[in-house]
């Protein structure tokens, strides 16, 4: 399974609830017309994202795919037909994004009740096959959910872990942990 994980922020002088009405507007309208391979998406709120050039509050988004194929329909989707302009609206009154493109690496998916990211790299020198070891505890015990960034794609850290509740990291991890509230 992929994410496309896409972050951006409205226009200082654009109405937060306007803007937060559309968006929930345009995935209602892409759920309704789903492209072969998108699952569903869902939208966060969230403050803290170190990689973007805003500190304002920004939008997460996660589209979830069957797979690579998944992102030239979900793309051609989202900017015609039925999703043009609620798409059109959104972008309209944006004044920046940012996407990303995750594999889930550990763990079942639950995006829709997670209200944690923890986003974090591979300790220097530490093998995938220690680390992913080391996460898995950390992932069955605490029910969270490990993303891998692929192919460089996205200007986050390597992984993110997802879960419900805040995470303890074995010591030699380190991240950075935002919270996310679900646009509904």
């Amino acid at each position: 399974m992929l994410a496309y994980v896409f972050w951006h922020w409205p226009q200082s002088s654009i109405d937060r609830t306007v803007y937060e009405s559309d968006l929930l507007q345009f995935h209602q309208t892409l759920a309704a017309n789903k492209p072969a391979g998108f699952r569903f998406s869902l939208v966060y709120s969230m403050v803290g994202a170190r990689w973007l050039p805003t500190t304002t509050s920004v939008y997460e988004e996660w589209y979830l795919l069957d797979d690579s194929a998944a992102m030239d329909r979900i793309n051609y989707a989202a900017v015609n037909g039925p999703c043009e302009e609620p798409h059109n609206r959104v972008a309209r009154n944006a004044d920046g994004g940012v996407g990303g493109l995750y594999r889930l690496r550990l763990g079942q998916e639950n995006l829709i009740k997670d209200k944690h990211a923890t986003w974090l790299s591979k300790p220097p020198g530490m093998s995938y096959s220690a680390f992913d070891a080391q996460i898995e505890s950390v992932i069955s015990n605490q029910a969270a959910t490990l993303w891998a960034r692929q192919m460089t794609l996205g200007p986050t850290t390597e992984f993110c872990l997802h879960s419900k509740t805040l995470l303890k990291l074995p010591a030699e991890f380190s991240g950075t942990t935002i919270s996310l509230t679900t646009l509904k």
